[in-house]
């Protein structure tokens, strides 16, 4: 009878010790998850200016290529 509660001491330890490696590391990956979620949204806020700044530079573009196109087509005639 002793060894059977013996054995049942022992195996209801290594559940305990289990169980506690497990909650360590449960509590491990959250916080990891946590710190991905951080740079995640950091990441997404660079990514926003990011386009915001690409959307300016592309109307800058166009009223560049509009005024060139109204100089070239006001510009000097050969021949006239």
């Amino acid at each position: 009878m002793a060894d059977r509660n013996g054995d049942l001491d022992a195996r209801l330890q290594s559940l305990a010790d289990r169980h506690e490696a497990l909650t360590q590391t449960i509590e491990h990956l959250a916080l990891q998850g946590e710190e991905q979620n951080r740079r995640i949204d950091k990441i997404l806020v660079a990514i926003e200016q990011d386009a915001e700044n690409i959307r300016t530079l592309a109307r800058i573009a166009e009223i560049h290529e509009r005024r060139i196109s109204g100089l070239e087509d006001d510009g000097p005639r050969a021949g006239v």
